[in-house]
């Protein structure tokens, strides 16, 4: 991993928030959003571990202009290899999926990512003995297929993932995988919320057609990117997508949520990284009574997607802070339903 100091922010750039709504008009009841993807002119997002039981185990389908629901997955089944794995348990459970991005593969296929089993049922002793080397937390990282058949997802492959012991990525059962974004020659980004150092970073594994071939565990290992570091405080990335220029050069965008940020990432590992900031602004439904919009306390940002013209963002209501956001009594019940929201901003060629 390669460590510069930051560059300055070229200013902070005021977003107007959209919410989410079901199709009956009401806004998403507490999906604790986490990924976000933008294919053709839809997003797509999962739900994490912490999120309302109706949910979890969905990939939800988004309009980006309006904010709505467009469908939901229905059901998720297994291959009877996965249903005898060592993974089974945890998957058909309430596994933590953190993102997504399509497989590059199989059509109607995605790649997911999981996080914290800390609170689920572990493993059996053979199964330990079998992925127990993790380099990390006792649970693996799960990478998992998941094709969409008829509306209903299917787990089609599991890879576990290990790091080498001198990666010093530490066991943080919540602190784990939250982003991931697939590079031109199909490689597979990991951002990790924070070390055993308390940095951010950013692994790689590259992929190919029979990656989910085997329930073997892949070694992921550091791209040697050009982070940012800080002096002080607690600086996670979580969401994160690719964009290429027209000059070919392409730049991870990745979100750190604590900061109110975005890092603007040379995958070319040359230039110095871009701190781009943001205030996230929401909108209130009864503008009659209150303000249109109001600065949030506490946005969270979790999901990212890029396309040619803009950078599209959601949020994963922190339900120890969503309520903070409360400056309109009317307002109330959407923070209460830990509601998210949808955040547009325009590319800007300054920061590539």
């Amino acid at each position: 991993m390669s460590l510069i100091a930051c560059s300055a922010p070229p200013k902070s750039y005021e977003l107007n928030g959209l919410w989410i709504k079901e199709s009956d008009g009401t806004t998403m009841l507490d999906p604790q959003t986490s990924g976000l993807v933008k294919i053709g002119d839809k997003l797509y997002s999962l739900s994490d571990a912490s999120a309302d039981k109706s949910q979890i185990k969905r990939l939800h389908v988004i309009d980006p202009v309006s904010g709505n629901i467009i469908n939901k997955s229905d059901g998720m089944a297994f291959d009877e290899r996965i249903r005898q794995s060592c993974f089974y348990d945890y998957l058909a459970g309430e596994p933590d999926y953190e993102a997504l991005v399509p497989d590059p593969f199989i059509e109607n296929s995605w790649i997911w990512v999981t996080e914290d089993a800390s609170r689920s049922k572990q493993m059996t002793t053979a199964c330990q003995d079998k992925y127990g080397d993790t380099g990390s937390t006792v649970y693996p990282t799960l990478l998992v297929r998941l094709t969409l058949e008829n509306n209903s997802l299917r787990v089609t492959g599991v890879r576990p993932v290990r790091y080498n012991e001198e990666e010093n990525v530490a066991d943080h059962p919540n602190d784990g995988i939250e982003g991931l974004a697939i590079t031109k020659d199909k490689t597979l980004l990991l951002g990790l919320e924070k070390d055993g150092n308390g940095n951010a970073r950013v692994f790689s594994v590259p992929l190919d057609v029979d990656f989910f071939s085997t329930l073997a565990f892949v070694t992921a290992k550091d791209a040697g990117l050009r982070m940012p570091t800080f002096e002080k405080g607690n600086h996670p990335i979580n969401g994160m997508d690719i964009v290429y220029r027209e000059d070919g050069r392409g730049y991870l965008v990745a979100a750190a949520r604590n900061d109110n940020q975005l890092w603007i990432i040379d995958l070319q590992k040359e230039k110095d990284t871009v701190i781009v900031q943001l205030q996230f602004l929401a909108p209130s439904q009864t503008s009659d009574k209150c303000e249109p919009f109001h600065l949030m306390n506490n946005s969270s940002i979790e999901g990212i997607a890029v396309d040619d013209e803009a950078i599209y963002m959601v949020n994963d209501p922190w339900k120890a802070n969503y309520h903070k956001n409360i400056v309109c009594d009317e307002d109330k019940v959407l923070y209460q339903r830990y509601s998210p929201l949808l955040f547009k901003l325009p590319l800007n060629d300054g920061w590539f």
